[in-house]
């Protein structure tokens, strides 16, 4: 009776995914069923080989339905601390009514029989996880297709979610529905002794003192939101972030600019590493020594792994697709965004028509793009025109411009504010503000709120610390910020805005 019962059993069980594949080609998807009870078979003769495959397998990437079953009773036994072997495993399958369905204790001995010795699972569990992914495509993949041919499928959501699911596999990612608080404790125990083994900051460092002081760098799956006002320098100052993370800590920096041209940005780095004037490097109006520095001064900046895409209108689909490329083909470190008004969220349906709504798909997008490549992403972001109304033209959280979402989402908000634009020549404390501008932290979801002064040239459009840091490094979380002309074209001291600024 249990012989018959076994070989009812054993015949090959399949999804109702893998069904239909077998049924539609005449061919049944990827699997290796001996190879599958040569695994179960080692775990259930050796205690110690569940350790070597817990990382490696899951239930879902046993194909056959019955041995799913059975590595579920297994890993709840290694998880309750309990033996594992024939009869303890047969015991938790009858508590859960599941022993006649794997085929009872006849096909757990069978299963023992396999396999001499547990040496070779974790090569084996490999094979397993392979097939797996092999169906996991094959099921992606005719999914797409049915999705293709439905008119009323929306391409970018279905690109979108195709490159998702297709990036996960590729990096072995699989989600899990969960973790468990063991498995989370130990992975921020690792992340705590990795900072703690290293010198320096634990996220990727600005290159300005200050800021790094208040932010330890920017952290990993962090969104950080940089605001401001036109004309206020928020592009100057990616930029001067940009090259020092490139060229003076080697990080791997992805720039999507949305307004400005690569060749633009380009020119402006250019400025600001060899020193010479933006407007002589846009006339070509250089001296014989000029040349030589301009030739000799770009040498870092042509070897910094700086990636420059200035996509118009950019959607969120298509810089997740880049970003994903760019960190499987090249490596990232971090992202920066210029700016975020000027994304799309890529779908009419997303928003009904509605800016504020948009922005939120566009923000929320962007946080999760941060996590899902475990890297920091920076976007700057435009500032209502409320702040010009007020006295005080630094800015508030309040100001963000178009949705309280942006302010949800980020991890860090921060502004940029210049007094000196607005003709103001002192800050408050009576010190100099020529030539100056604030970095101000208004939203520090980790840590401190803190102004940051900053020294600011505009002719090279360049961000710098001051050289006496400690006069002028911090204030209070007071400020909020604010710049910018009005729709115009004129600054607040009614004077025209060159086209040429370099903000």
């Amino acid at each position: 009776m249990q012989s018959q019962d076994y070989s009812t059993k054993n015949a090959p069980s399949r999804s109702p995914q893998g069904a239909v594949i077998a049924l539609n080609q005449g061919i049944l998807p990827p699997q290796a069923l001996e190879i599958e009870e040569a695994v179960l078979g080692a775990l259930l003769i050796d205690n110690t080989a569940l350790s070597e495959v817990i990382d490696i397998l899951h239930k879902d990437a046993f194909y056959k339905e019955e041995h799913k079953l059975i590595f579920e009773a297994i890993r709840s036994l290694f998880n309750e601390s309990h033996p594992i072997d024939i009869l303890t495993v047969a015991a938790e399958l009858k508590q859960e009514a599941k022993l006649k369905i794997v085929g009872g204790d006849y096909y757990l001995a069978h299963l023992s029989q396999k396999v001499s010795s547990s040496a070779h699972v974790e090569y084996h569990a490999r094979i397993i996880l392979q097939k797996h992914i092999q169906r996991e495509l094959i099921g992606i993949s005719s999914k797409i297709i049915e999705k293709a041919y439905d008119d009323t499928t929306d391409v970018l959501d279905l690109l979108d979610e195709a490159e998702q699911q297709l990036f996960n596999v590729a990096q072995g990612n699989l989600k899990r529905n969960y973790e468990t608080s063991e498995s989370l404790i130990k992975q921020a125990i690792a992340r705590i002794e990795e900072i703690a083994g290293q010198e320096g900051l634990s996220g990727v460092p600005s290159g300005f003192t200050a800021v790094d002081r208040i932010t330890s760098g920017w952290q990993p799956s962090d969104l950080i939101i940089i605001a401001a006002r036109p004309g206020m320098g928020k592009t100057a100052y990616v930029l001067s972030m940009a090259r020092n993370m490139a060229i003076d800590h080697g990080k791997r920096v992805a720039f999507f600019s949305l307004e400005m041209s690569s060749v633009q940005l380009i020119t402006r780095l250019i400025s600001s590493e060899t020193g010479l004037n933006s407007e002589k490097l846009r006339k070509g109006n250089l001296n014989d020594d000029e040349w030589k520095t301009l030739l000799g001064g770009v040498k870092d900046l042509e070897h910094a792994k700086l990636f420059i895409d200035d996509t118009p209108a950019l959607s969120v689909f298509d810089l997740r697709a880049k970003c994903r490329r760019l960190a499987a083909n090249n490596g990232l470190d971090i992202i920066i965004i210029d700016y975020l008004q000027l994304m799309t969220a890529g779908s009419d349906k997303k928003g009904g028509g509605n800016r504020e709504q948009e922005i939120s798909t566009i923000s929320r997008s962007l946080k999760s793009l941060a996590k899902e490549l475990a890297i920091p992403v920076i976007a700057l972001s435009q500032l209502s025109r409320n702040v010009e109304s007020r006295p005080s033209k630094k800015p508030m959280l309040s100001d963000l411009r178009e949705s309280g979402a942006i302010e949800q989402d980020a991890d860090i908000v921060s502004f940029i504010y210049r007094p000196e634009y607005y003709g103001i020549h002192e800050w408050e404390d009576g010190d100099p503000a020529d030539n100056q501008a604030e970095f101000i932290v208004a939203k520090h979801r980790n840590g401190s709120l803190e102004d940051v002064r900053l020294r600011f040239e505009g002719s090279l459009a360049r961000f710098s610390d001051l050289t006496d840091i400690g006069e002028y490094a911090t204030e209070t979380i007071e400020s909020k910020m604010n710049y910018g002309a009005d729709d115009q074209g004129y600054d607040f001291n009614n004077r025209p805005m060159d086209g040429d600024s370099p903000f």
